[in-house]
């Protein structure tokens, strides 16, 4: 069944997966082997798995600029992350001032996860256009919020151009409207966290920002841990408080859940431990130079090239790029021949463009990818050929 699979285990995924290597594979599989048929619905029945969100939580902590009052939780992946930084946001608001119709203002730029989040939870979505430079327009934001906002977002970074928002500017608004104030560095946590310390200037982004109430990492992307691993850190328990979901408006007793879901298996629990205790420090470094210096060589074939341009300089380990001239050349009939040749790039728009996630499996990869990119538009170009926009999710 996985004959037609990207091969995402030997690099040929710019997308969706993450290798730091056979060994923390080995790692992170046979931890969720071991713990997969633990429930995390009851840590009063599997208090291994209390401990284990408690470390992992605090180790993630650390990364996210948390302080001795920051309390946080262990979830399924970003968009759960991002759907309870929304419900959080609702219920802390309705409580405090009761509002009832709530809003929130965010950029184009932020995650289709917060439409999702509007959606299921009654929460009026607010995008408002990002700039030039694709960051967040914090002035244009801030004339969006209003006495119904209980929720101001910012990325670090971005995913579409992969460009990390004013974050100081945009918690400086939720600071002065008292409204929470969530960062998305589902991408960034971990990378951002370790460029820093490999000596790269970053804006501020974390929790130390004033105005921050929350943000949230994914493990399972540059944390390198199996699928099924987030975190989402709050600035204070008060405010973690409100994420939670409690009754006993039922006949079988008190039933409380952390998050979306109820019974969790303790599997990516499992190996998010196993894999940040086994990278290490020293593990991390290693693998997020590795990952940022395959960008910028990837970055240097997209800037050298006749054909494509950046969308951005990348400031951290995504990467977009589209045609110097889209009528000449359509991006998403590369992408199809790329796909050929067995690579799989996320396609996006607007404007259409070819979006790459670098990790530390394209470290000896780029010089590869660059020859079938060279050739895959030639291919196009000969043929004049045209693809489609695909989707990044999908309901089949």
């Amino acid at each position: 069944m996985r004959t037609r699979d990207v091969r995402w285990r030997e690099g040929r995924a710019f997308s969706l997966a993450y290798n730091a290597g056979p060994d923390a594979l080995a790692v992170a599989e046979e931890a969720y082997r071991r713990f997969s048929g633990e429930n995390a619905l009851s840590t009063d029945a599997f208090p291994s798995l209390k401990q284990i969100q408690t470390e992992v939580v605090a180790m993630a902590g650390v990364w996210l600029g948390a302080t001795p009052s920051s309390a946080g939780f262990m979830t399924s992946g970003g968009t759960e992350s991002i759907l309870m930084a929304v419900k959080a946001a609702r219920d802390r608001l309705l409580a405090e001032r009761q509002i009832r119709q709530p809003n929130m203002v965010l950029p184009t730029s932020a995650h289709a996860a917060f439409a999702k989040a509007g959606a299921y939870f009654g929460v009026e979505v607010r995008r408002v256009a990002v700039g030039p430079d694709w960051r967040a327009d914090v002035s244009a934001m801030r004339n969006c919020v209003d006495e119904n906002t209980v929720l101001i977002v910012g990325s670090a970074p971005q995913y579409p151009q992969g460009v990390v928002d004013d974050i100081v500017g945009i918690a400086k608004i939720a600071s002065d409207s008292q409204i929470n104030c969530h960062v998305d560095a589902c991408m960034g946590g971990v990378t951002l966290a370790y460029l820093e310390r490999l000596g790269e200037k970053i804006a501020p982004w974390n929790l130390q920002v004033p105005g921050v109430s929350s943000i949230s990492v994914d493990l399972h992307k540059f944390g390198y841990t199996s699928k099924g691993a987030s975190v989402i850190m709050y600035a204070s328990k008060h405010l973690r408080s409100y994420q939670g979901f409690v009754t006993s408006d039922w006949l079988g007793g008190i039933y409380g859940s952390s998050g979306v879901l109820g019974t969790k298996s303790g599997g990516s629990m499992a190996s998010a431990w196993a894999v940040m205790h086994f990278l290490g420090d020293d593990g991390y470094l290693r693998l997020t130079r590795q990952a940022r210096e395959a960008t910028l060589q990837l970055a240097s074939v997209i800037r050298s090239s006749s054909d494509f341009v950046l969308r951005a300089e990348p400031e951290s380990t995504l990467l977009c790029f589209g045609a110097k001239d889209p009528q000449a050349l359509n991006v998403f009939a590369v992408a199809d021949e790329l796909s050929k040749c067995g690579w799989y790039v996320d396609r996006q728009t607007p404007p259409d463009s070819l979006h790459c996630t670098v990790n530390a499996i394209h470290h000896d990869k780029i010089d590869w990818f660059a020859r079938d990119l060279h050739n895959s538009v030639a291919t196009v170009l000969n043929q004049r050929s045209t693809g489609n926009v695909g989707a990044y999710g999908t309901i089949e």
